[in-house]
């Protein structure tokens, strides 16, 4: 590929007939069918495609495949190990937003409309290599992985999307804010100590978005990960807060802890839930790294 400005490349992937693989969570958006995805990614014939699912197992089977790029149909809890992935092959990663929050994809200015960003995915030329976080499991990701109010926010959002759709993270949220208690978090960036104390939320983020629309704000080119802990305080404060996840400017409001480092290690009470890319986790905060331009994403041609 040739190196485009802004760290993007143009590569000539789009020429000629092209084996494209595309990796479908079926249970996405509470019921996906793939077909609609596979005509926009077949490009009137130019590209020979192939559906697998998103299982690891499944994920062996496309790698097998030989494909020469990789598309994800999903939610934000798909995508990190289809773009670790992508980024072990060395193939372009396209992104089709499936799920209810699509964060991933406002994030990186990716089409909304899974048609429109099948047709992106399929014929865009246009890359851009970002870093993906990985909790001390190996698993990677690629919003945010945090906990406390955001986490119990999610949990009691996910019964509430089959009817509200995005919303069901506000109301996810208000009804956290209104019960849930603060944890003892401790936080430590490269070994230098964020925080130690009662927080309402950690957050360490790759590109900070989450909640259908919240973020703390990420640099996904800087071979680190943001950390930004919300310390505890009154529930009547936590409006003020939640305004500032709603601008992505909480990492600028008084009183917050906010930094950033290639390793973070995030002290959490045994037990304690947390949220990685919208999916419930209970184990891997603990030691958080980052790894570097491990995958190119395809964008749009006028991406930033």
């Amino acid at each position: 590929m040739v190196e485009m400005p802004g760290g993007r490349d143009r590569g000539a992937l789009a020429w000629g007939r092209m084996r494209v693989v595309l990796i479908a969570n079926r249970a996405s958006g509470g019921g996906l069918d793939p077909e609609p995805f596979v005509r926009e990614l077949e490009a009137g014939g130019r590209n020979q495609v192939e559906v697998f699912g998103c299982e690891d197992e499944e994920r062996e089977k496309a790698a097998a495949a030989g494909p020469e790029r990789l598309v994800v149909a999903g939610g934000d809890g798909t995508i990190g190990g289809v773009a670790e992935l992508a980024g072990r092959l060395d193939v372009p990663l396209g992104v089709i937003p499936t799920g209810t929050a699509n964060d991933f994809a406002r994030a990186n200015g990716l089409p909304r409309d899974p048609l429109e960003a099948a047709r992106l995915a399929a014929t865009g030329t246009a890359t851009t290599r970002l870093e993906l976080g990985r909790l001390a499991d190996g698993r990677p990701f690629v919003n945010v992985a945090s906990a406390g109010l955001a986490s119990v926010a999610a949990r009691r959002a996910q019964p509430l999307k089959p009817k509200l759709g995005p919303l069901a993270y506000a109301v996810g949220a208000l009804r956290a804010g209104a019960t849930a208690g603060a944890l003892k978090v401790s936080v430590r960036a490269d070994g230098r100590r964020v925080f130690a104390g009662d927080a309402w939320q950690a957050v360490v983020a790759v590109t900070g978005a989450f909640g259908g629309g919240s973020g703390v704000g990420g640099d996904t080119s800087d071979g680190r990960l943001d950390v930004v802990v919300i310390p505890a305080g009154s529930r009547a404060g936590l409006v003020r807060r939640a305004w500032g996840l709603r601008t992505h400017a909480i990492a600028q409001q008084r009183g917050i802890a906010h930094d950033r480092g290639r390793v973070l290690e995030v002290g959490l009470p045994p037990g304690t839930e947390f949220n990685v890319d919208g999916e419930v986790r209970d184990g891997g905060m603990e030691r958080i790294t980052v790894e570097p331009e491990a995958y190119a994403l395809i964008g749009p041609e006028d991406a930033g």
